[in-house]
C-alpha cells in the first residue's frame, strides 16, 4: 500500500502548522506548509503577494502549489485557511489524502493571531468581525472536505496530535507502507 497523505485544513490560528509538524514527526512523514512553500518559491511574503496581485492572484498561486504538493506521497500538509475556497482544491485534497479539519473558535483564533502582522485578511480595523465572516463562509467548506474533524481550541499541541492519531487509527487509515 502506498504511503498516505494527511492534509490539515481549518482557519488561520487553528494550529495547522504546529500540529502538522508534530504529526509528521510522530508518523515519520515529511511536513510541508503550503503558505511557506508559496513564500519560498516567490521569494516574498503572502502579504506582498496579496498587495500586488490581490487575493485572486494569490489563490492562483496557491492552487498551483496544492496541485503539486498533493501529488506527493507520504506528507503531512498544512494548508492555508482559504485553500478550500476553490472547488478544484477541495477535489485535490479529497482525492489525494485524508483531510483533517482542525476546528477552533473565533475567540481562540483572535488570541493566536492578535500580534500577527503577516496575515493580510486581518489587516482591518475589526479583526474579530473579519474572522467571524471568514468562519461563516469557510466552515461549511472545511466540513464538506474533511474526513476527520478535531477540535483544537485551548488545547496543548500534544493533545491535539494525539487526538488526530487516535482518529486516524479509529478510521483505520494507515500512513505507513503496507
Amino acid at each position: 500500500m502506498a504511503r498516505r497523505n494527511i492534509f490539515l485544513v481549518g482557519p488561520m490560528g487553528a494550529g495547522k502548522t504546529t500540529v502538522g509538524r508534530r504529526l509528521a514527526q510522530q508518523l515519520g512523514l515529511d511536513f510541508v506548509d503550503s503558505d511557506e512553500e508559496i513564500e519560498r518559491r516567490t521569494g516574498t511574503t503572502i502579504a506582498i503577494i496579496f498587495e500586488i496581485e490581490g487575493e485572486a492572484g494569490f489563490r492562483r498561486r496557491e492552487h498551483q502549489v496544492l496541485a503539486e504538493l498533493t501529488g506527493r506521497s507520504g506528507i503531512v500538509l498544512a494548508t492555508g485557511g482559504g485553500a478550500v475556497l476553490l472547488p478544484e482544491n477541495r477535489e485535490l485534497l479529497r482525492s489525494r489524502g485524508t483531510v483533517v479539519y482542525l476546528r477552533t473558535s473565533v475567540a481562540e483564533q483572535l488570541r493566536r493571531t492578535r500580534s500577527s502582522t503577516h496575515r493580510p485578511l486581518l489587516q482591518t480595523p475589526d479583526p474579530e468581525q473579519r474572522l467571524r465572516e471568514l468562519a461563516q463562509a469557510r466552515e461549511p467548506l472545511y466540513e464538506a472536505v474533511a474526513d476527520i474533524v478535531v477540535e483544537s481550541p485551548g488545547r496543548k499541541v500534544g493533545a491535539t496530535v494525539k487526538d488526530v492519531l487516535d482518529r486516524l487509527a479509529d478510521a483505520n487509515i494507515t500512513t505507513r507502507p503496507g
